[in-house]
């Protein structure tokens, strides 16, 4: 019976495929077949069987909006602050009071933001010298570990510059104040190419900074280049057929993970101390997790997308990949705010000014919610991975927090109804390229965007409906815990241009809640481990304030 309705939805794809425009020879729809890229589609029948053909679909929900004084301004601001205030500003000195780095200390550009800022505010430090050393580490690292897209060096010193001269005058902006970082290169930033890893778009020049990034330059921030990424984004790992793979730091045999492969292995391996990625179904945490770092996807809706290509409207994040919570943080409290250029963004209830750093309590008597069975029928993840999943979670149960075993088998539904939802909009969205330029796809994002076309014509709707359902009954946990912790991935980062699993991530870019990988330990093979940790629509504060707990109670003493 599977065989023949196999075939039959092989014979939907031709017959899609013709109906758009899409010339494809039989031996490429074979390969989509045999590569099991059509399991998704009879996984969705069977997900939605017993769905209610009349059940209101999900887009049609309303979002719950604050009050009007409840809503935060639309510039961004640091909502959840570092342990390194902004302060006031300091007396202007003169241009020999900065003391230059020192090209030796390579750890100086291992450090979190938060400590090196003090460095910088008080004059010890130059922003000219720590983008020169930045520069250096990228000229000496990433022609084996491809990273960068693109480096901006004569703008990156131009900025450095100008930060110094801002910081000399007493102007000084923050935490981020002339610190190197780095952008997915999904993101315009003006003047430059905007590939999103494709030879597609190569020659396509931004004319103006994508919402996050300007909101980066305002917070100071000197933008070194954009970095690496699966082709279009279709891609849990760092593979490109294009421009190349991207080399773990940790072992230059293993993958990244994808898609913000480059700005993860930027960070990790000290080229720049944070950098912006987007998520669409683990995009973020699974290179945070692989590479060892912290990262962040928001809930939906709370940093805007506006000038970053998309890869599926409505499952797309952008968030921040750190060296510590603290970093990530800040990153997210400068990089929030409603943006009315982008229709996803959402009026938000006003952050809860840092009292996740401040709270006495800490994490005393949160409840923090164990996944059990995640309705895969398959053991969670390896013995390593769950052995550090359990060193994390006995960090936030010996911080006092309450560990509650819980069962969601739901998220066996939500990985099906997310990858259906991602393929039709992401085949949508390729349309033209797709009947113009397909040779110039990648072998690897060509199948997928084409196996899009196997779904037939009323199954968004079903998928939204279907959703519907599944989302209520995930609500439901919050009656019962105030976070929700997986692991982040099931195994280590796994050999290089290999794509990873979503088991983890993918179900919560669907509910649209804030999802955040922080280190937990290593595995087998010495290579990093995260724990992930999910929370209510836009209670980062909590979730932060978990992770915080995690990272000190795991960290050296």
């Amino acid at each position: 019976m599977s065989d023949v309705r196999l075939e039959t939805v092989i014979d939907q794809l031709r017959g899609n495929l013709k109906g758009a425009g899409i010339a494809l020879p039989e031996s490429e729809i074979q390969s989509i077949a045999e590569r099991g890229y059509l399991k998704s589609v009879l996984a969705f029948e069977r997900a939605t069987k017993d769905i209610p053909m009349d059940l209101v679909p999900d887009y049609l929900s309303a979002w719950e909006c604050p009050e009007e004084d409840e809503v935060e301004g639309e510039s961004g601001g640091p909502a959840f602050p570092l342990t390194a205030e902004a302060g006031p500003r300091s007396p202007a000195p003169a241009a020999s009071d900065f003391r230059p780095a020192d090209p030796g200390r390579a750890d100086l550009l291992q450090m979190p933001i938060h400590q090196v800022a003090p460095h910088i505010r008080s004059l010890e430090l130059s922003p000219r010298e720590l983008v020169e050393a930045s520069m250096r580490r990228i000229e000496e690292r990433d022609p084996l570990i491809n990273a960068f897209q693109l480096v901006l060096v004569d703008e990156a010193r131009k900025e450095a510059g100008r930060a110094e001269e801002e910081i000399r005058r007493g102007r000084y902006r923050g935490p981020l104040h002339g610190i190197p970082v780095a952008v997915k290169d999904i993101l315009d930033v003006a003047g430059t190419p905007t590939t999103a890893g494709s030879i597609i778009f190569s020659d396509r020049i931004a004319k103006a900074d994508a919402t996050a990034v300007a909101r980066l330059r305002k917070a100071g921030a000197v933008i070194v280049g954009k970095t690496r990424m699966s082709e279009f984004a279709y891609s849990p790992g760092s593979n490109n057929d294009h421009y190349g793979p991207t080399r773990n730091p940790r072992d230059l045999d293993r993958d990244t993970g994808g898609s913000s492969s480059g700005s993860a292995a930027a960070v990790a391996d000290g080229m720049v101390f944070a950098a912006l990625g987007t998520d669409t179904g683990g995009s973020i945490r699974i290179p945070a997790s692989f590479c060892g770092l912290s990262g962040l996807k928001p809930t939906y809706g709370r940093l805007s997308l506006h000038g970053g290509m998309s890869l599926a409207w409505s499952l797309d994040h952008l968030g921040p990949l750190g060296r510590d919570v603290s970093d990530v943080a800040y990153l997210l409290g400068m990089l929030s705010g409603y943006d009315p250029l982008d229709a996803r963004s959402r009026r938000q209830p006003e952050a809860d000014s840092g009292a996740w750093a401040r709270r006495p309590e800490g994490v005393k008597g949160l409840r923090v919610g164990v996944l059990g069975d995640d309705g895969s029928g398959r053991s969670l993840a390896s013995e390593d991975v769950l052995s550090a999943w359990r060193a994390g979670l006995g960090a936030l149960r010996d911080a006092g927090a309450v560990l509650v075993e819980i069962d969601l088998p739901e998220l066996q539904s939500l990985r099906t109804l997310n990858a259906t939802i991602l393929a039709i909009e992401a085949a949508t969205l390729h349309l033209s390229t797709l009947r113009d330029r397909l040779a110039d796809y990648g072998d690897f994002p060509r199948l997928r965007l084409l196996a899009g076309w196997a779904y037939g014509p009323t199954d968004f709707v079903r998928a939204q409906q279907g959703y519907q359902v599944v989302r209520h009954r995930c609500d439901e946990i919050f009656d019962k815990v105030d976070l929700l912790s997986t692991p982040t991935m099931s195994s280590e980062a796994p050999s290089l241009g290999t794509p990873a699993r979503l088991s983890f991530t993918s179900p919560f870019n669907l509910l649209g809640w804030p999802a955040m990988s922080v280190p937990c330990g290593l595995g087998a093979s010495g290579l990093p481990l995260g724990l992930q940790l999910v929370g209510r629509p836009w209670e980062e504060a909590t979730v932060l304030l978990a992770a915080r707990a995690v990272e000190a109670g795991l960290s050296p003493r």
